[in-house]
């Protein structure tokens, strides 16, 4: 590994009063390079040092790309006992970092950005994983925002994942070339029992989406579970952002952890 440049993205606009900071004392963390199909890509991985047979959690990056938050959270599941890898899924289409305005990220970057390439990449680093230190039978995966979303495809996807845990990722929308499905679109399918942790004031995930999303999974007996924080917006578990809700944050993490636990990804 070598060591990350850090920072966040531009178009995040961080808050230092809030920002937590997980020192890397213990871990072996920093940017790695993966094997994916048509070229390598970047990923920032934490683990314990001298780790092996590790469980795994692929950590899904929100819309402004790998930046010191996701970096962050991969050394919080490290502290953990884990091996988290988050790899950089917009590298094809250009350096979110880059980029102050977030409609012109989402523009020029996100809108680009396949489902298909996607889960591919999820994959790679899924393998890049069971190769460096992690357990093949335990593995599971993680995302925010945009991430959040992509945890339910990628567990779609993937049914060799233990569990999955997505916060407030979108669930219901219009159909198009590069996401031509949705999480409400297999929640009668899905296999691989998902944690969804949702604001009740997210003004853009309605909770009638929310709503929607629990009476599919209930209909279809799913192991998956949705829990909703009353009057919370959207990217609570953000703390560098002025979203950030501390005692949902705090909570949320804390389900998370019992919820990999419960799925056999210890």
């Amino acid at each position: 590994m070598t060591a990350s440049s850090g920072g966040f993205a531009a178009a995040a606009v961080p808050s230092s009063a809030t920002a937590i900071v997980t020192d890397a004392t213990g871990l072996l963390a920093g940017d790695v390079m993966i094997a994916a199909g048509d070229r390598d890509i970047p990923a920032y991985c934490a683990m314990p040092v001298n780790g092996a047979s590790l469980p795994v959690v692929l950590v899904v990056q929100e819309i402004f790309g790998v930046h010191e938050h996701i970096r962050d959270v991969c050394r919080r599941f490290a502290k953990a006992g884990y091996l988290a890898i988050a790899p950089e899924l917009y590298v094809r289409q250009g350096d979110a970092s880059a980029i102050a305005d977030i409609a012109r990220l989402i523009d020029e970057i996100v809108s680009k950005v396949p489902d298909r390439q996607v889960l591919s990449d999820l994959d790679a680093a899924a393998r890049w994983a069971i190769t460096h230190g992690g357990h093949a039978d335990k593995m599971a995966v993680s995302g925010f925002c945009w991430g959040g979303r992509i945890v339910w495809m990628y567990a779609a996807h993937n049914p060799a994942l233990k569990a999955g845990v997505a916060w407030y990722g979108g669930l219901i929308r219009p159909a198009n070339a590069m996401t031509p499905t949705h999480p409400i679109d297999i929640a009668a399918t899905l296999t691989v029992p998902v944690l969804g942790l949702y604001g009740g004031a997210d003004t853009g995930i309605p909770l009638e989406a929310v709503e929607k999303m629990q009476s599919a999974l209930r209909a279809a007996g799913s192991a998956s579970s949705i829990h909703v924080y009353a009057d919370t917006p959207h990217a609570f578990h953000a703390d560098y952002r002025p979203s950030f809700r501390k005692e949902a944050a705090e909570d949320g993490w804390r389900r998370c952890l019992a919820w990999l636990r419960n799925h056999g990804v210890a």
